[in-house]
């Protein structure tokens, strides 16, 4: 048999990503850019499908540092995300998604979960909640994600990648701003 070049297990792969990054969604997205430079703060709630041996929906609150959110920087590292997936196994389909889309380049992303609970309502009833809750206290810096159970890791990350792709064009002018563009 002729061998036509095609990785199906890189299609497998691509196909898994797409499915994955479609099965997470940002309900209640920020308005707020990440700054030029310094540190970032993105601030989430996420709220998880019940697991196949959990009847319950999982809410954490968590937030997530984006250090160094220069947006082109050549020759760089590779960007650094910390404690994203912990026992989540979809690691590979990001290192997949990195190595074949817009860099972001010496970029650290430390996310931390502050807290966790388990509720009985659905997920549905979750973010309508928590959305309302979110509306009375005027809270606007605070997104709500959510994914289906083993997912959580790719919805944190999708909301960052989000944050720092509406950033970018302002990001670029303030670094023109600044003598750093030509």
């Amino acid at each position: 048999m002729e061998d036509n070049g095609v990785d199906f297990n890189e299609f497998s792969e691509h196909q898994r990503l797409h499915q994955a990054w479609n099965a997470v969604k940002i309900v209640r997205d920020v308005g707020y850019s990440l700054f030029t430079f310094g540190d970032s703060d993105l601030p989430y709630y996420l709220i998880s499908e019940p697991s196949r041996n959990k009847n319950l929906v999982t809410i954490q609150q968590g937030k997530v540092v984006v250090s160094k959110p220069l947006i082109y920087l050549p020759d760089n590292a590779p960007p650094e995300f910390c404690n994203f997936f912990g026992q989540d196994t979809n690691e590979d389909l990001v290192r997949f998604l990195l190595a074949r889309t817009a860099k972001f380049q010496n970029m650290k992303f430390d996310n931390t979960i502050s807290s966790e609970q388990f509720v009985s309502d659905s997920l549905e009833e979750s973010v309508a909640k928590l959305n309302q809750r979110l509306d009375d206290d005027e809270e606007d810096r605070i997104a709500i994600l959510t994914a289906p159970a083993g997912l959580g890791g790719v919805a944190v990350l999708r909301h960052c990648l989000e944050r720092v792709a509406a950033s970018g064009p302002g990001n670029v002018t303030e670094l023109r701003e600044h003598g750093f563009l030509a």
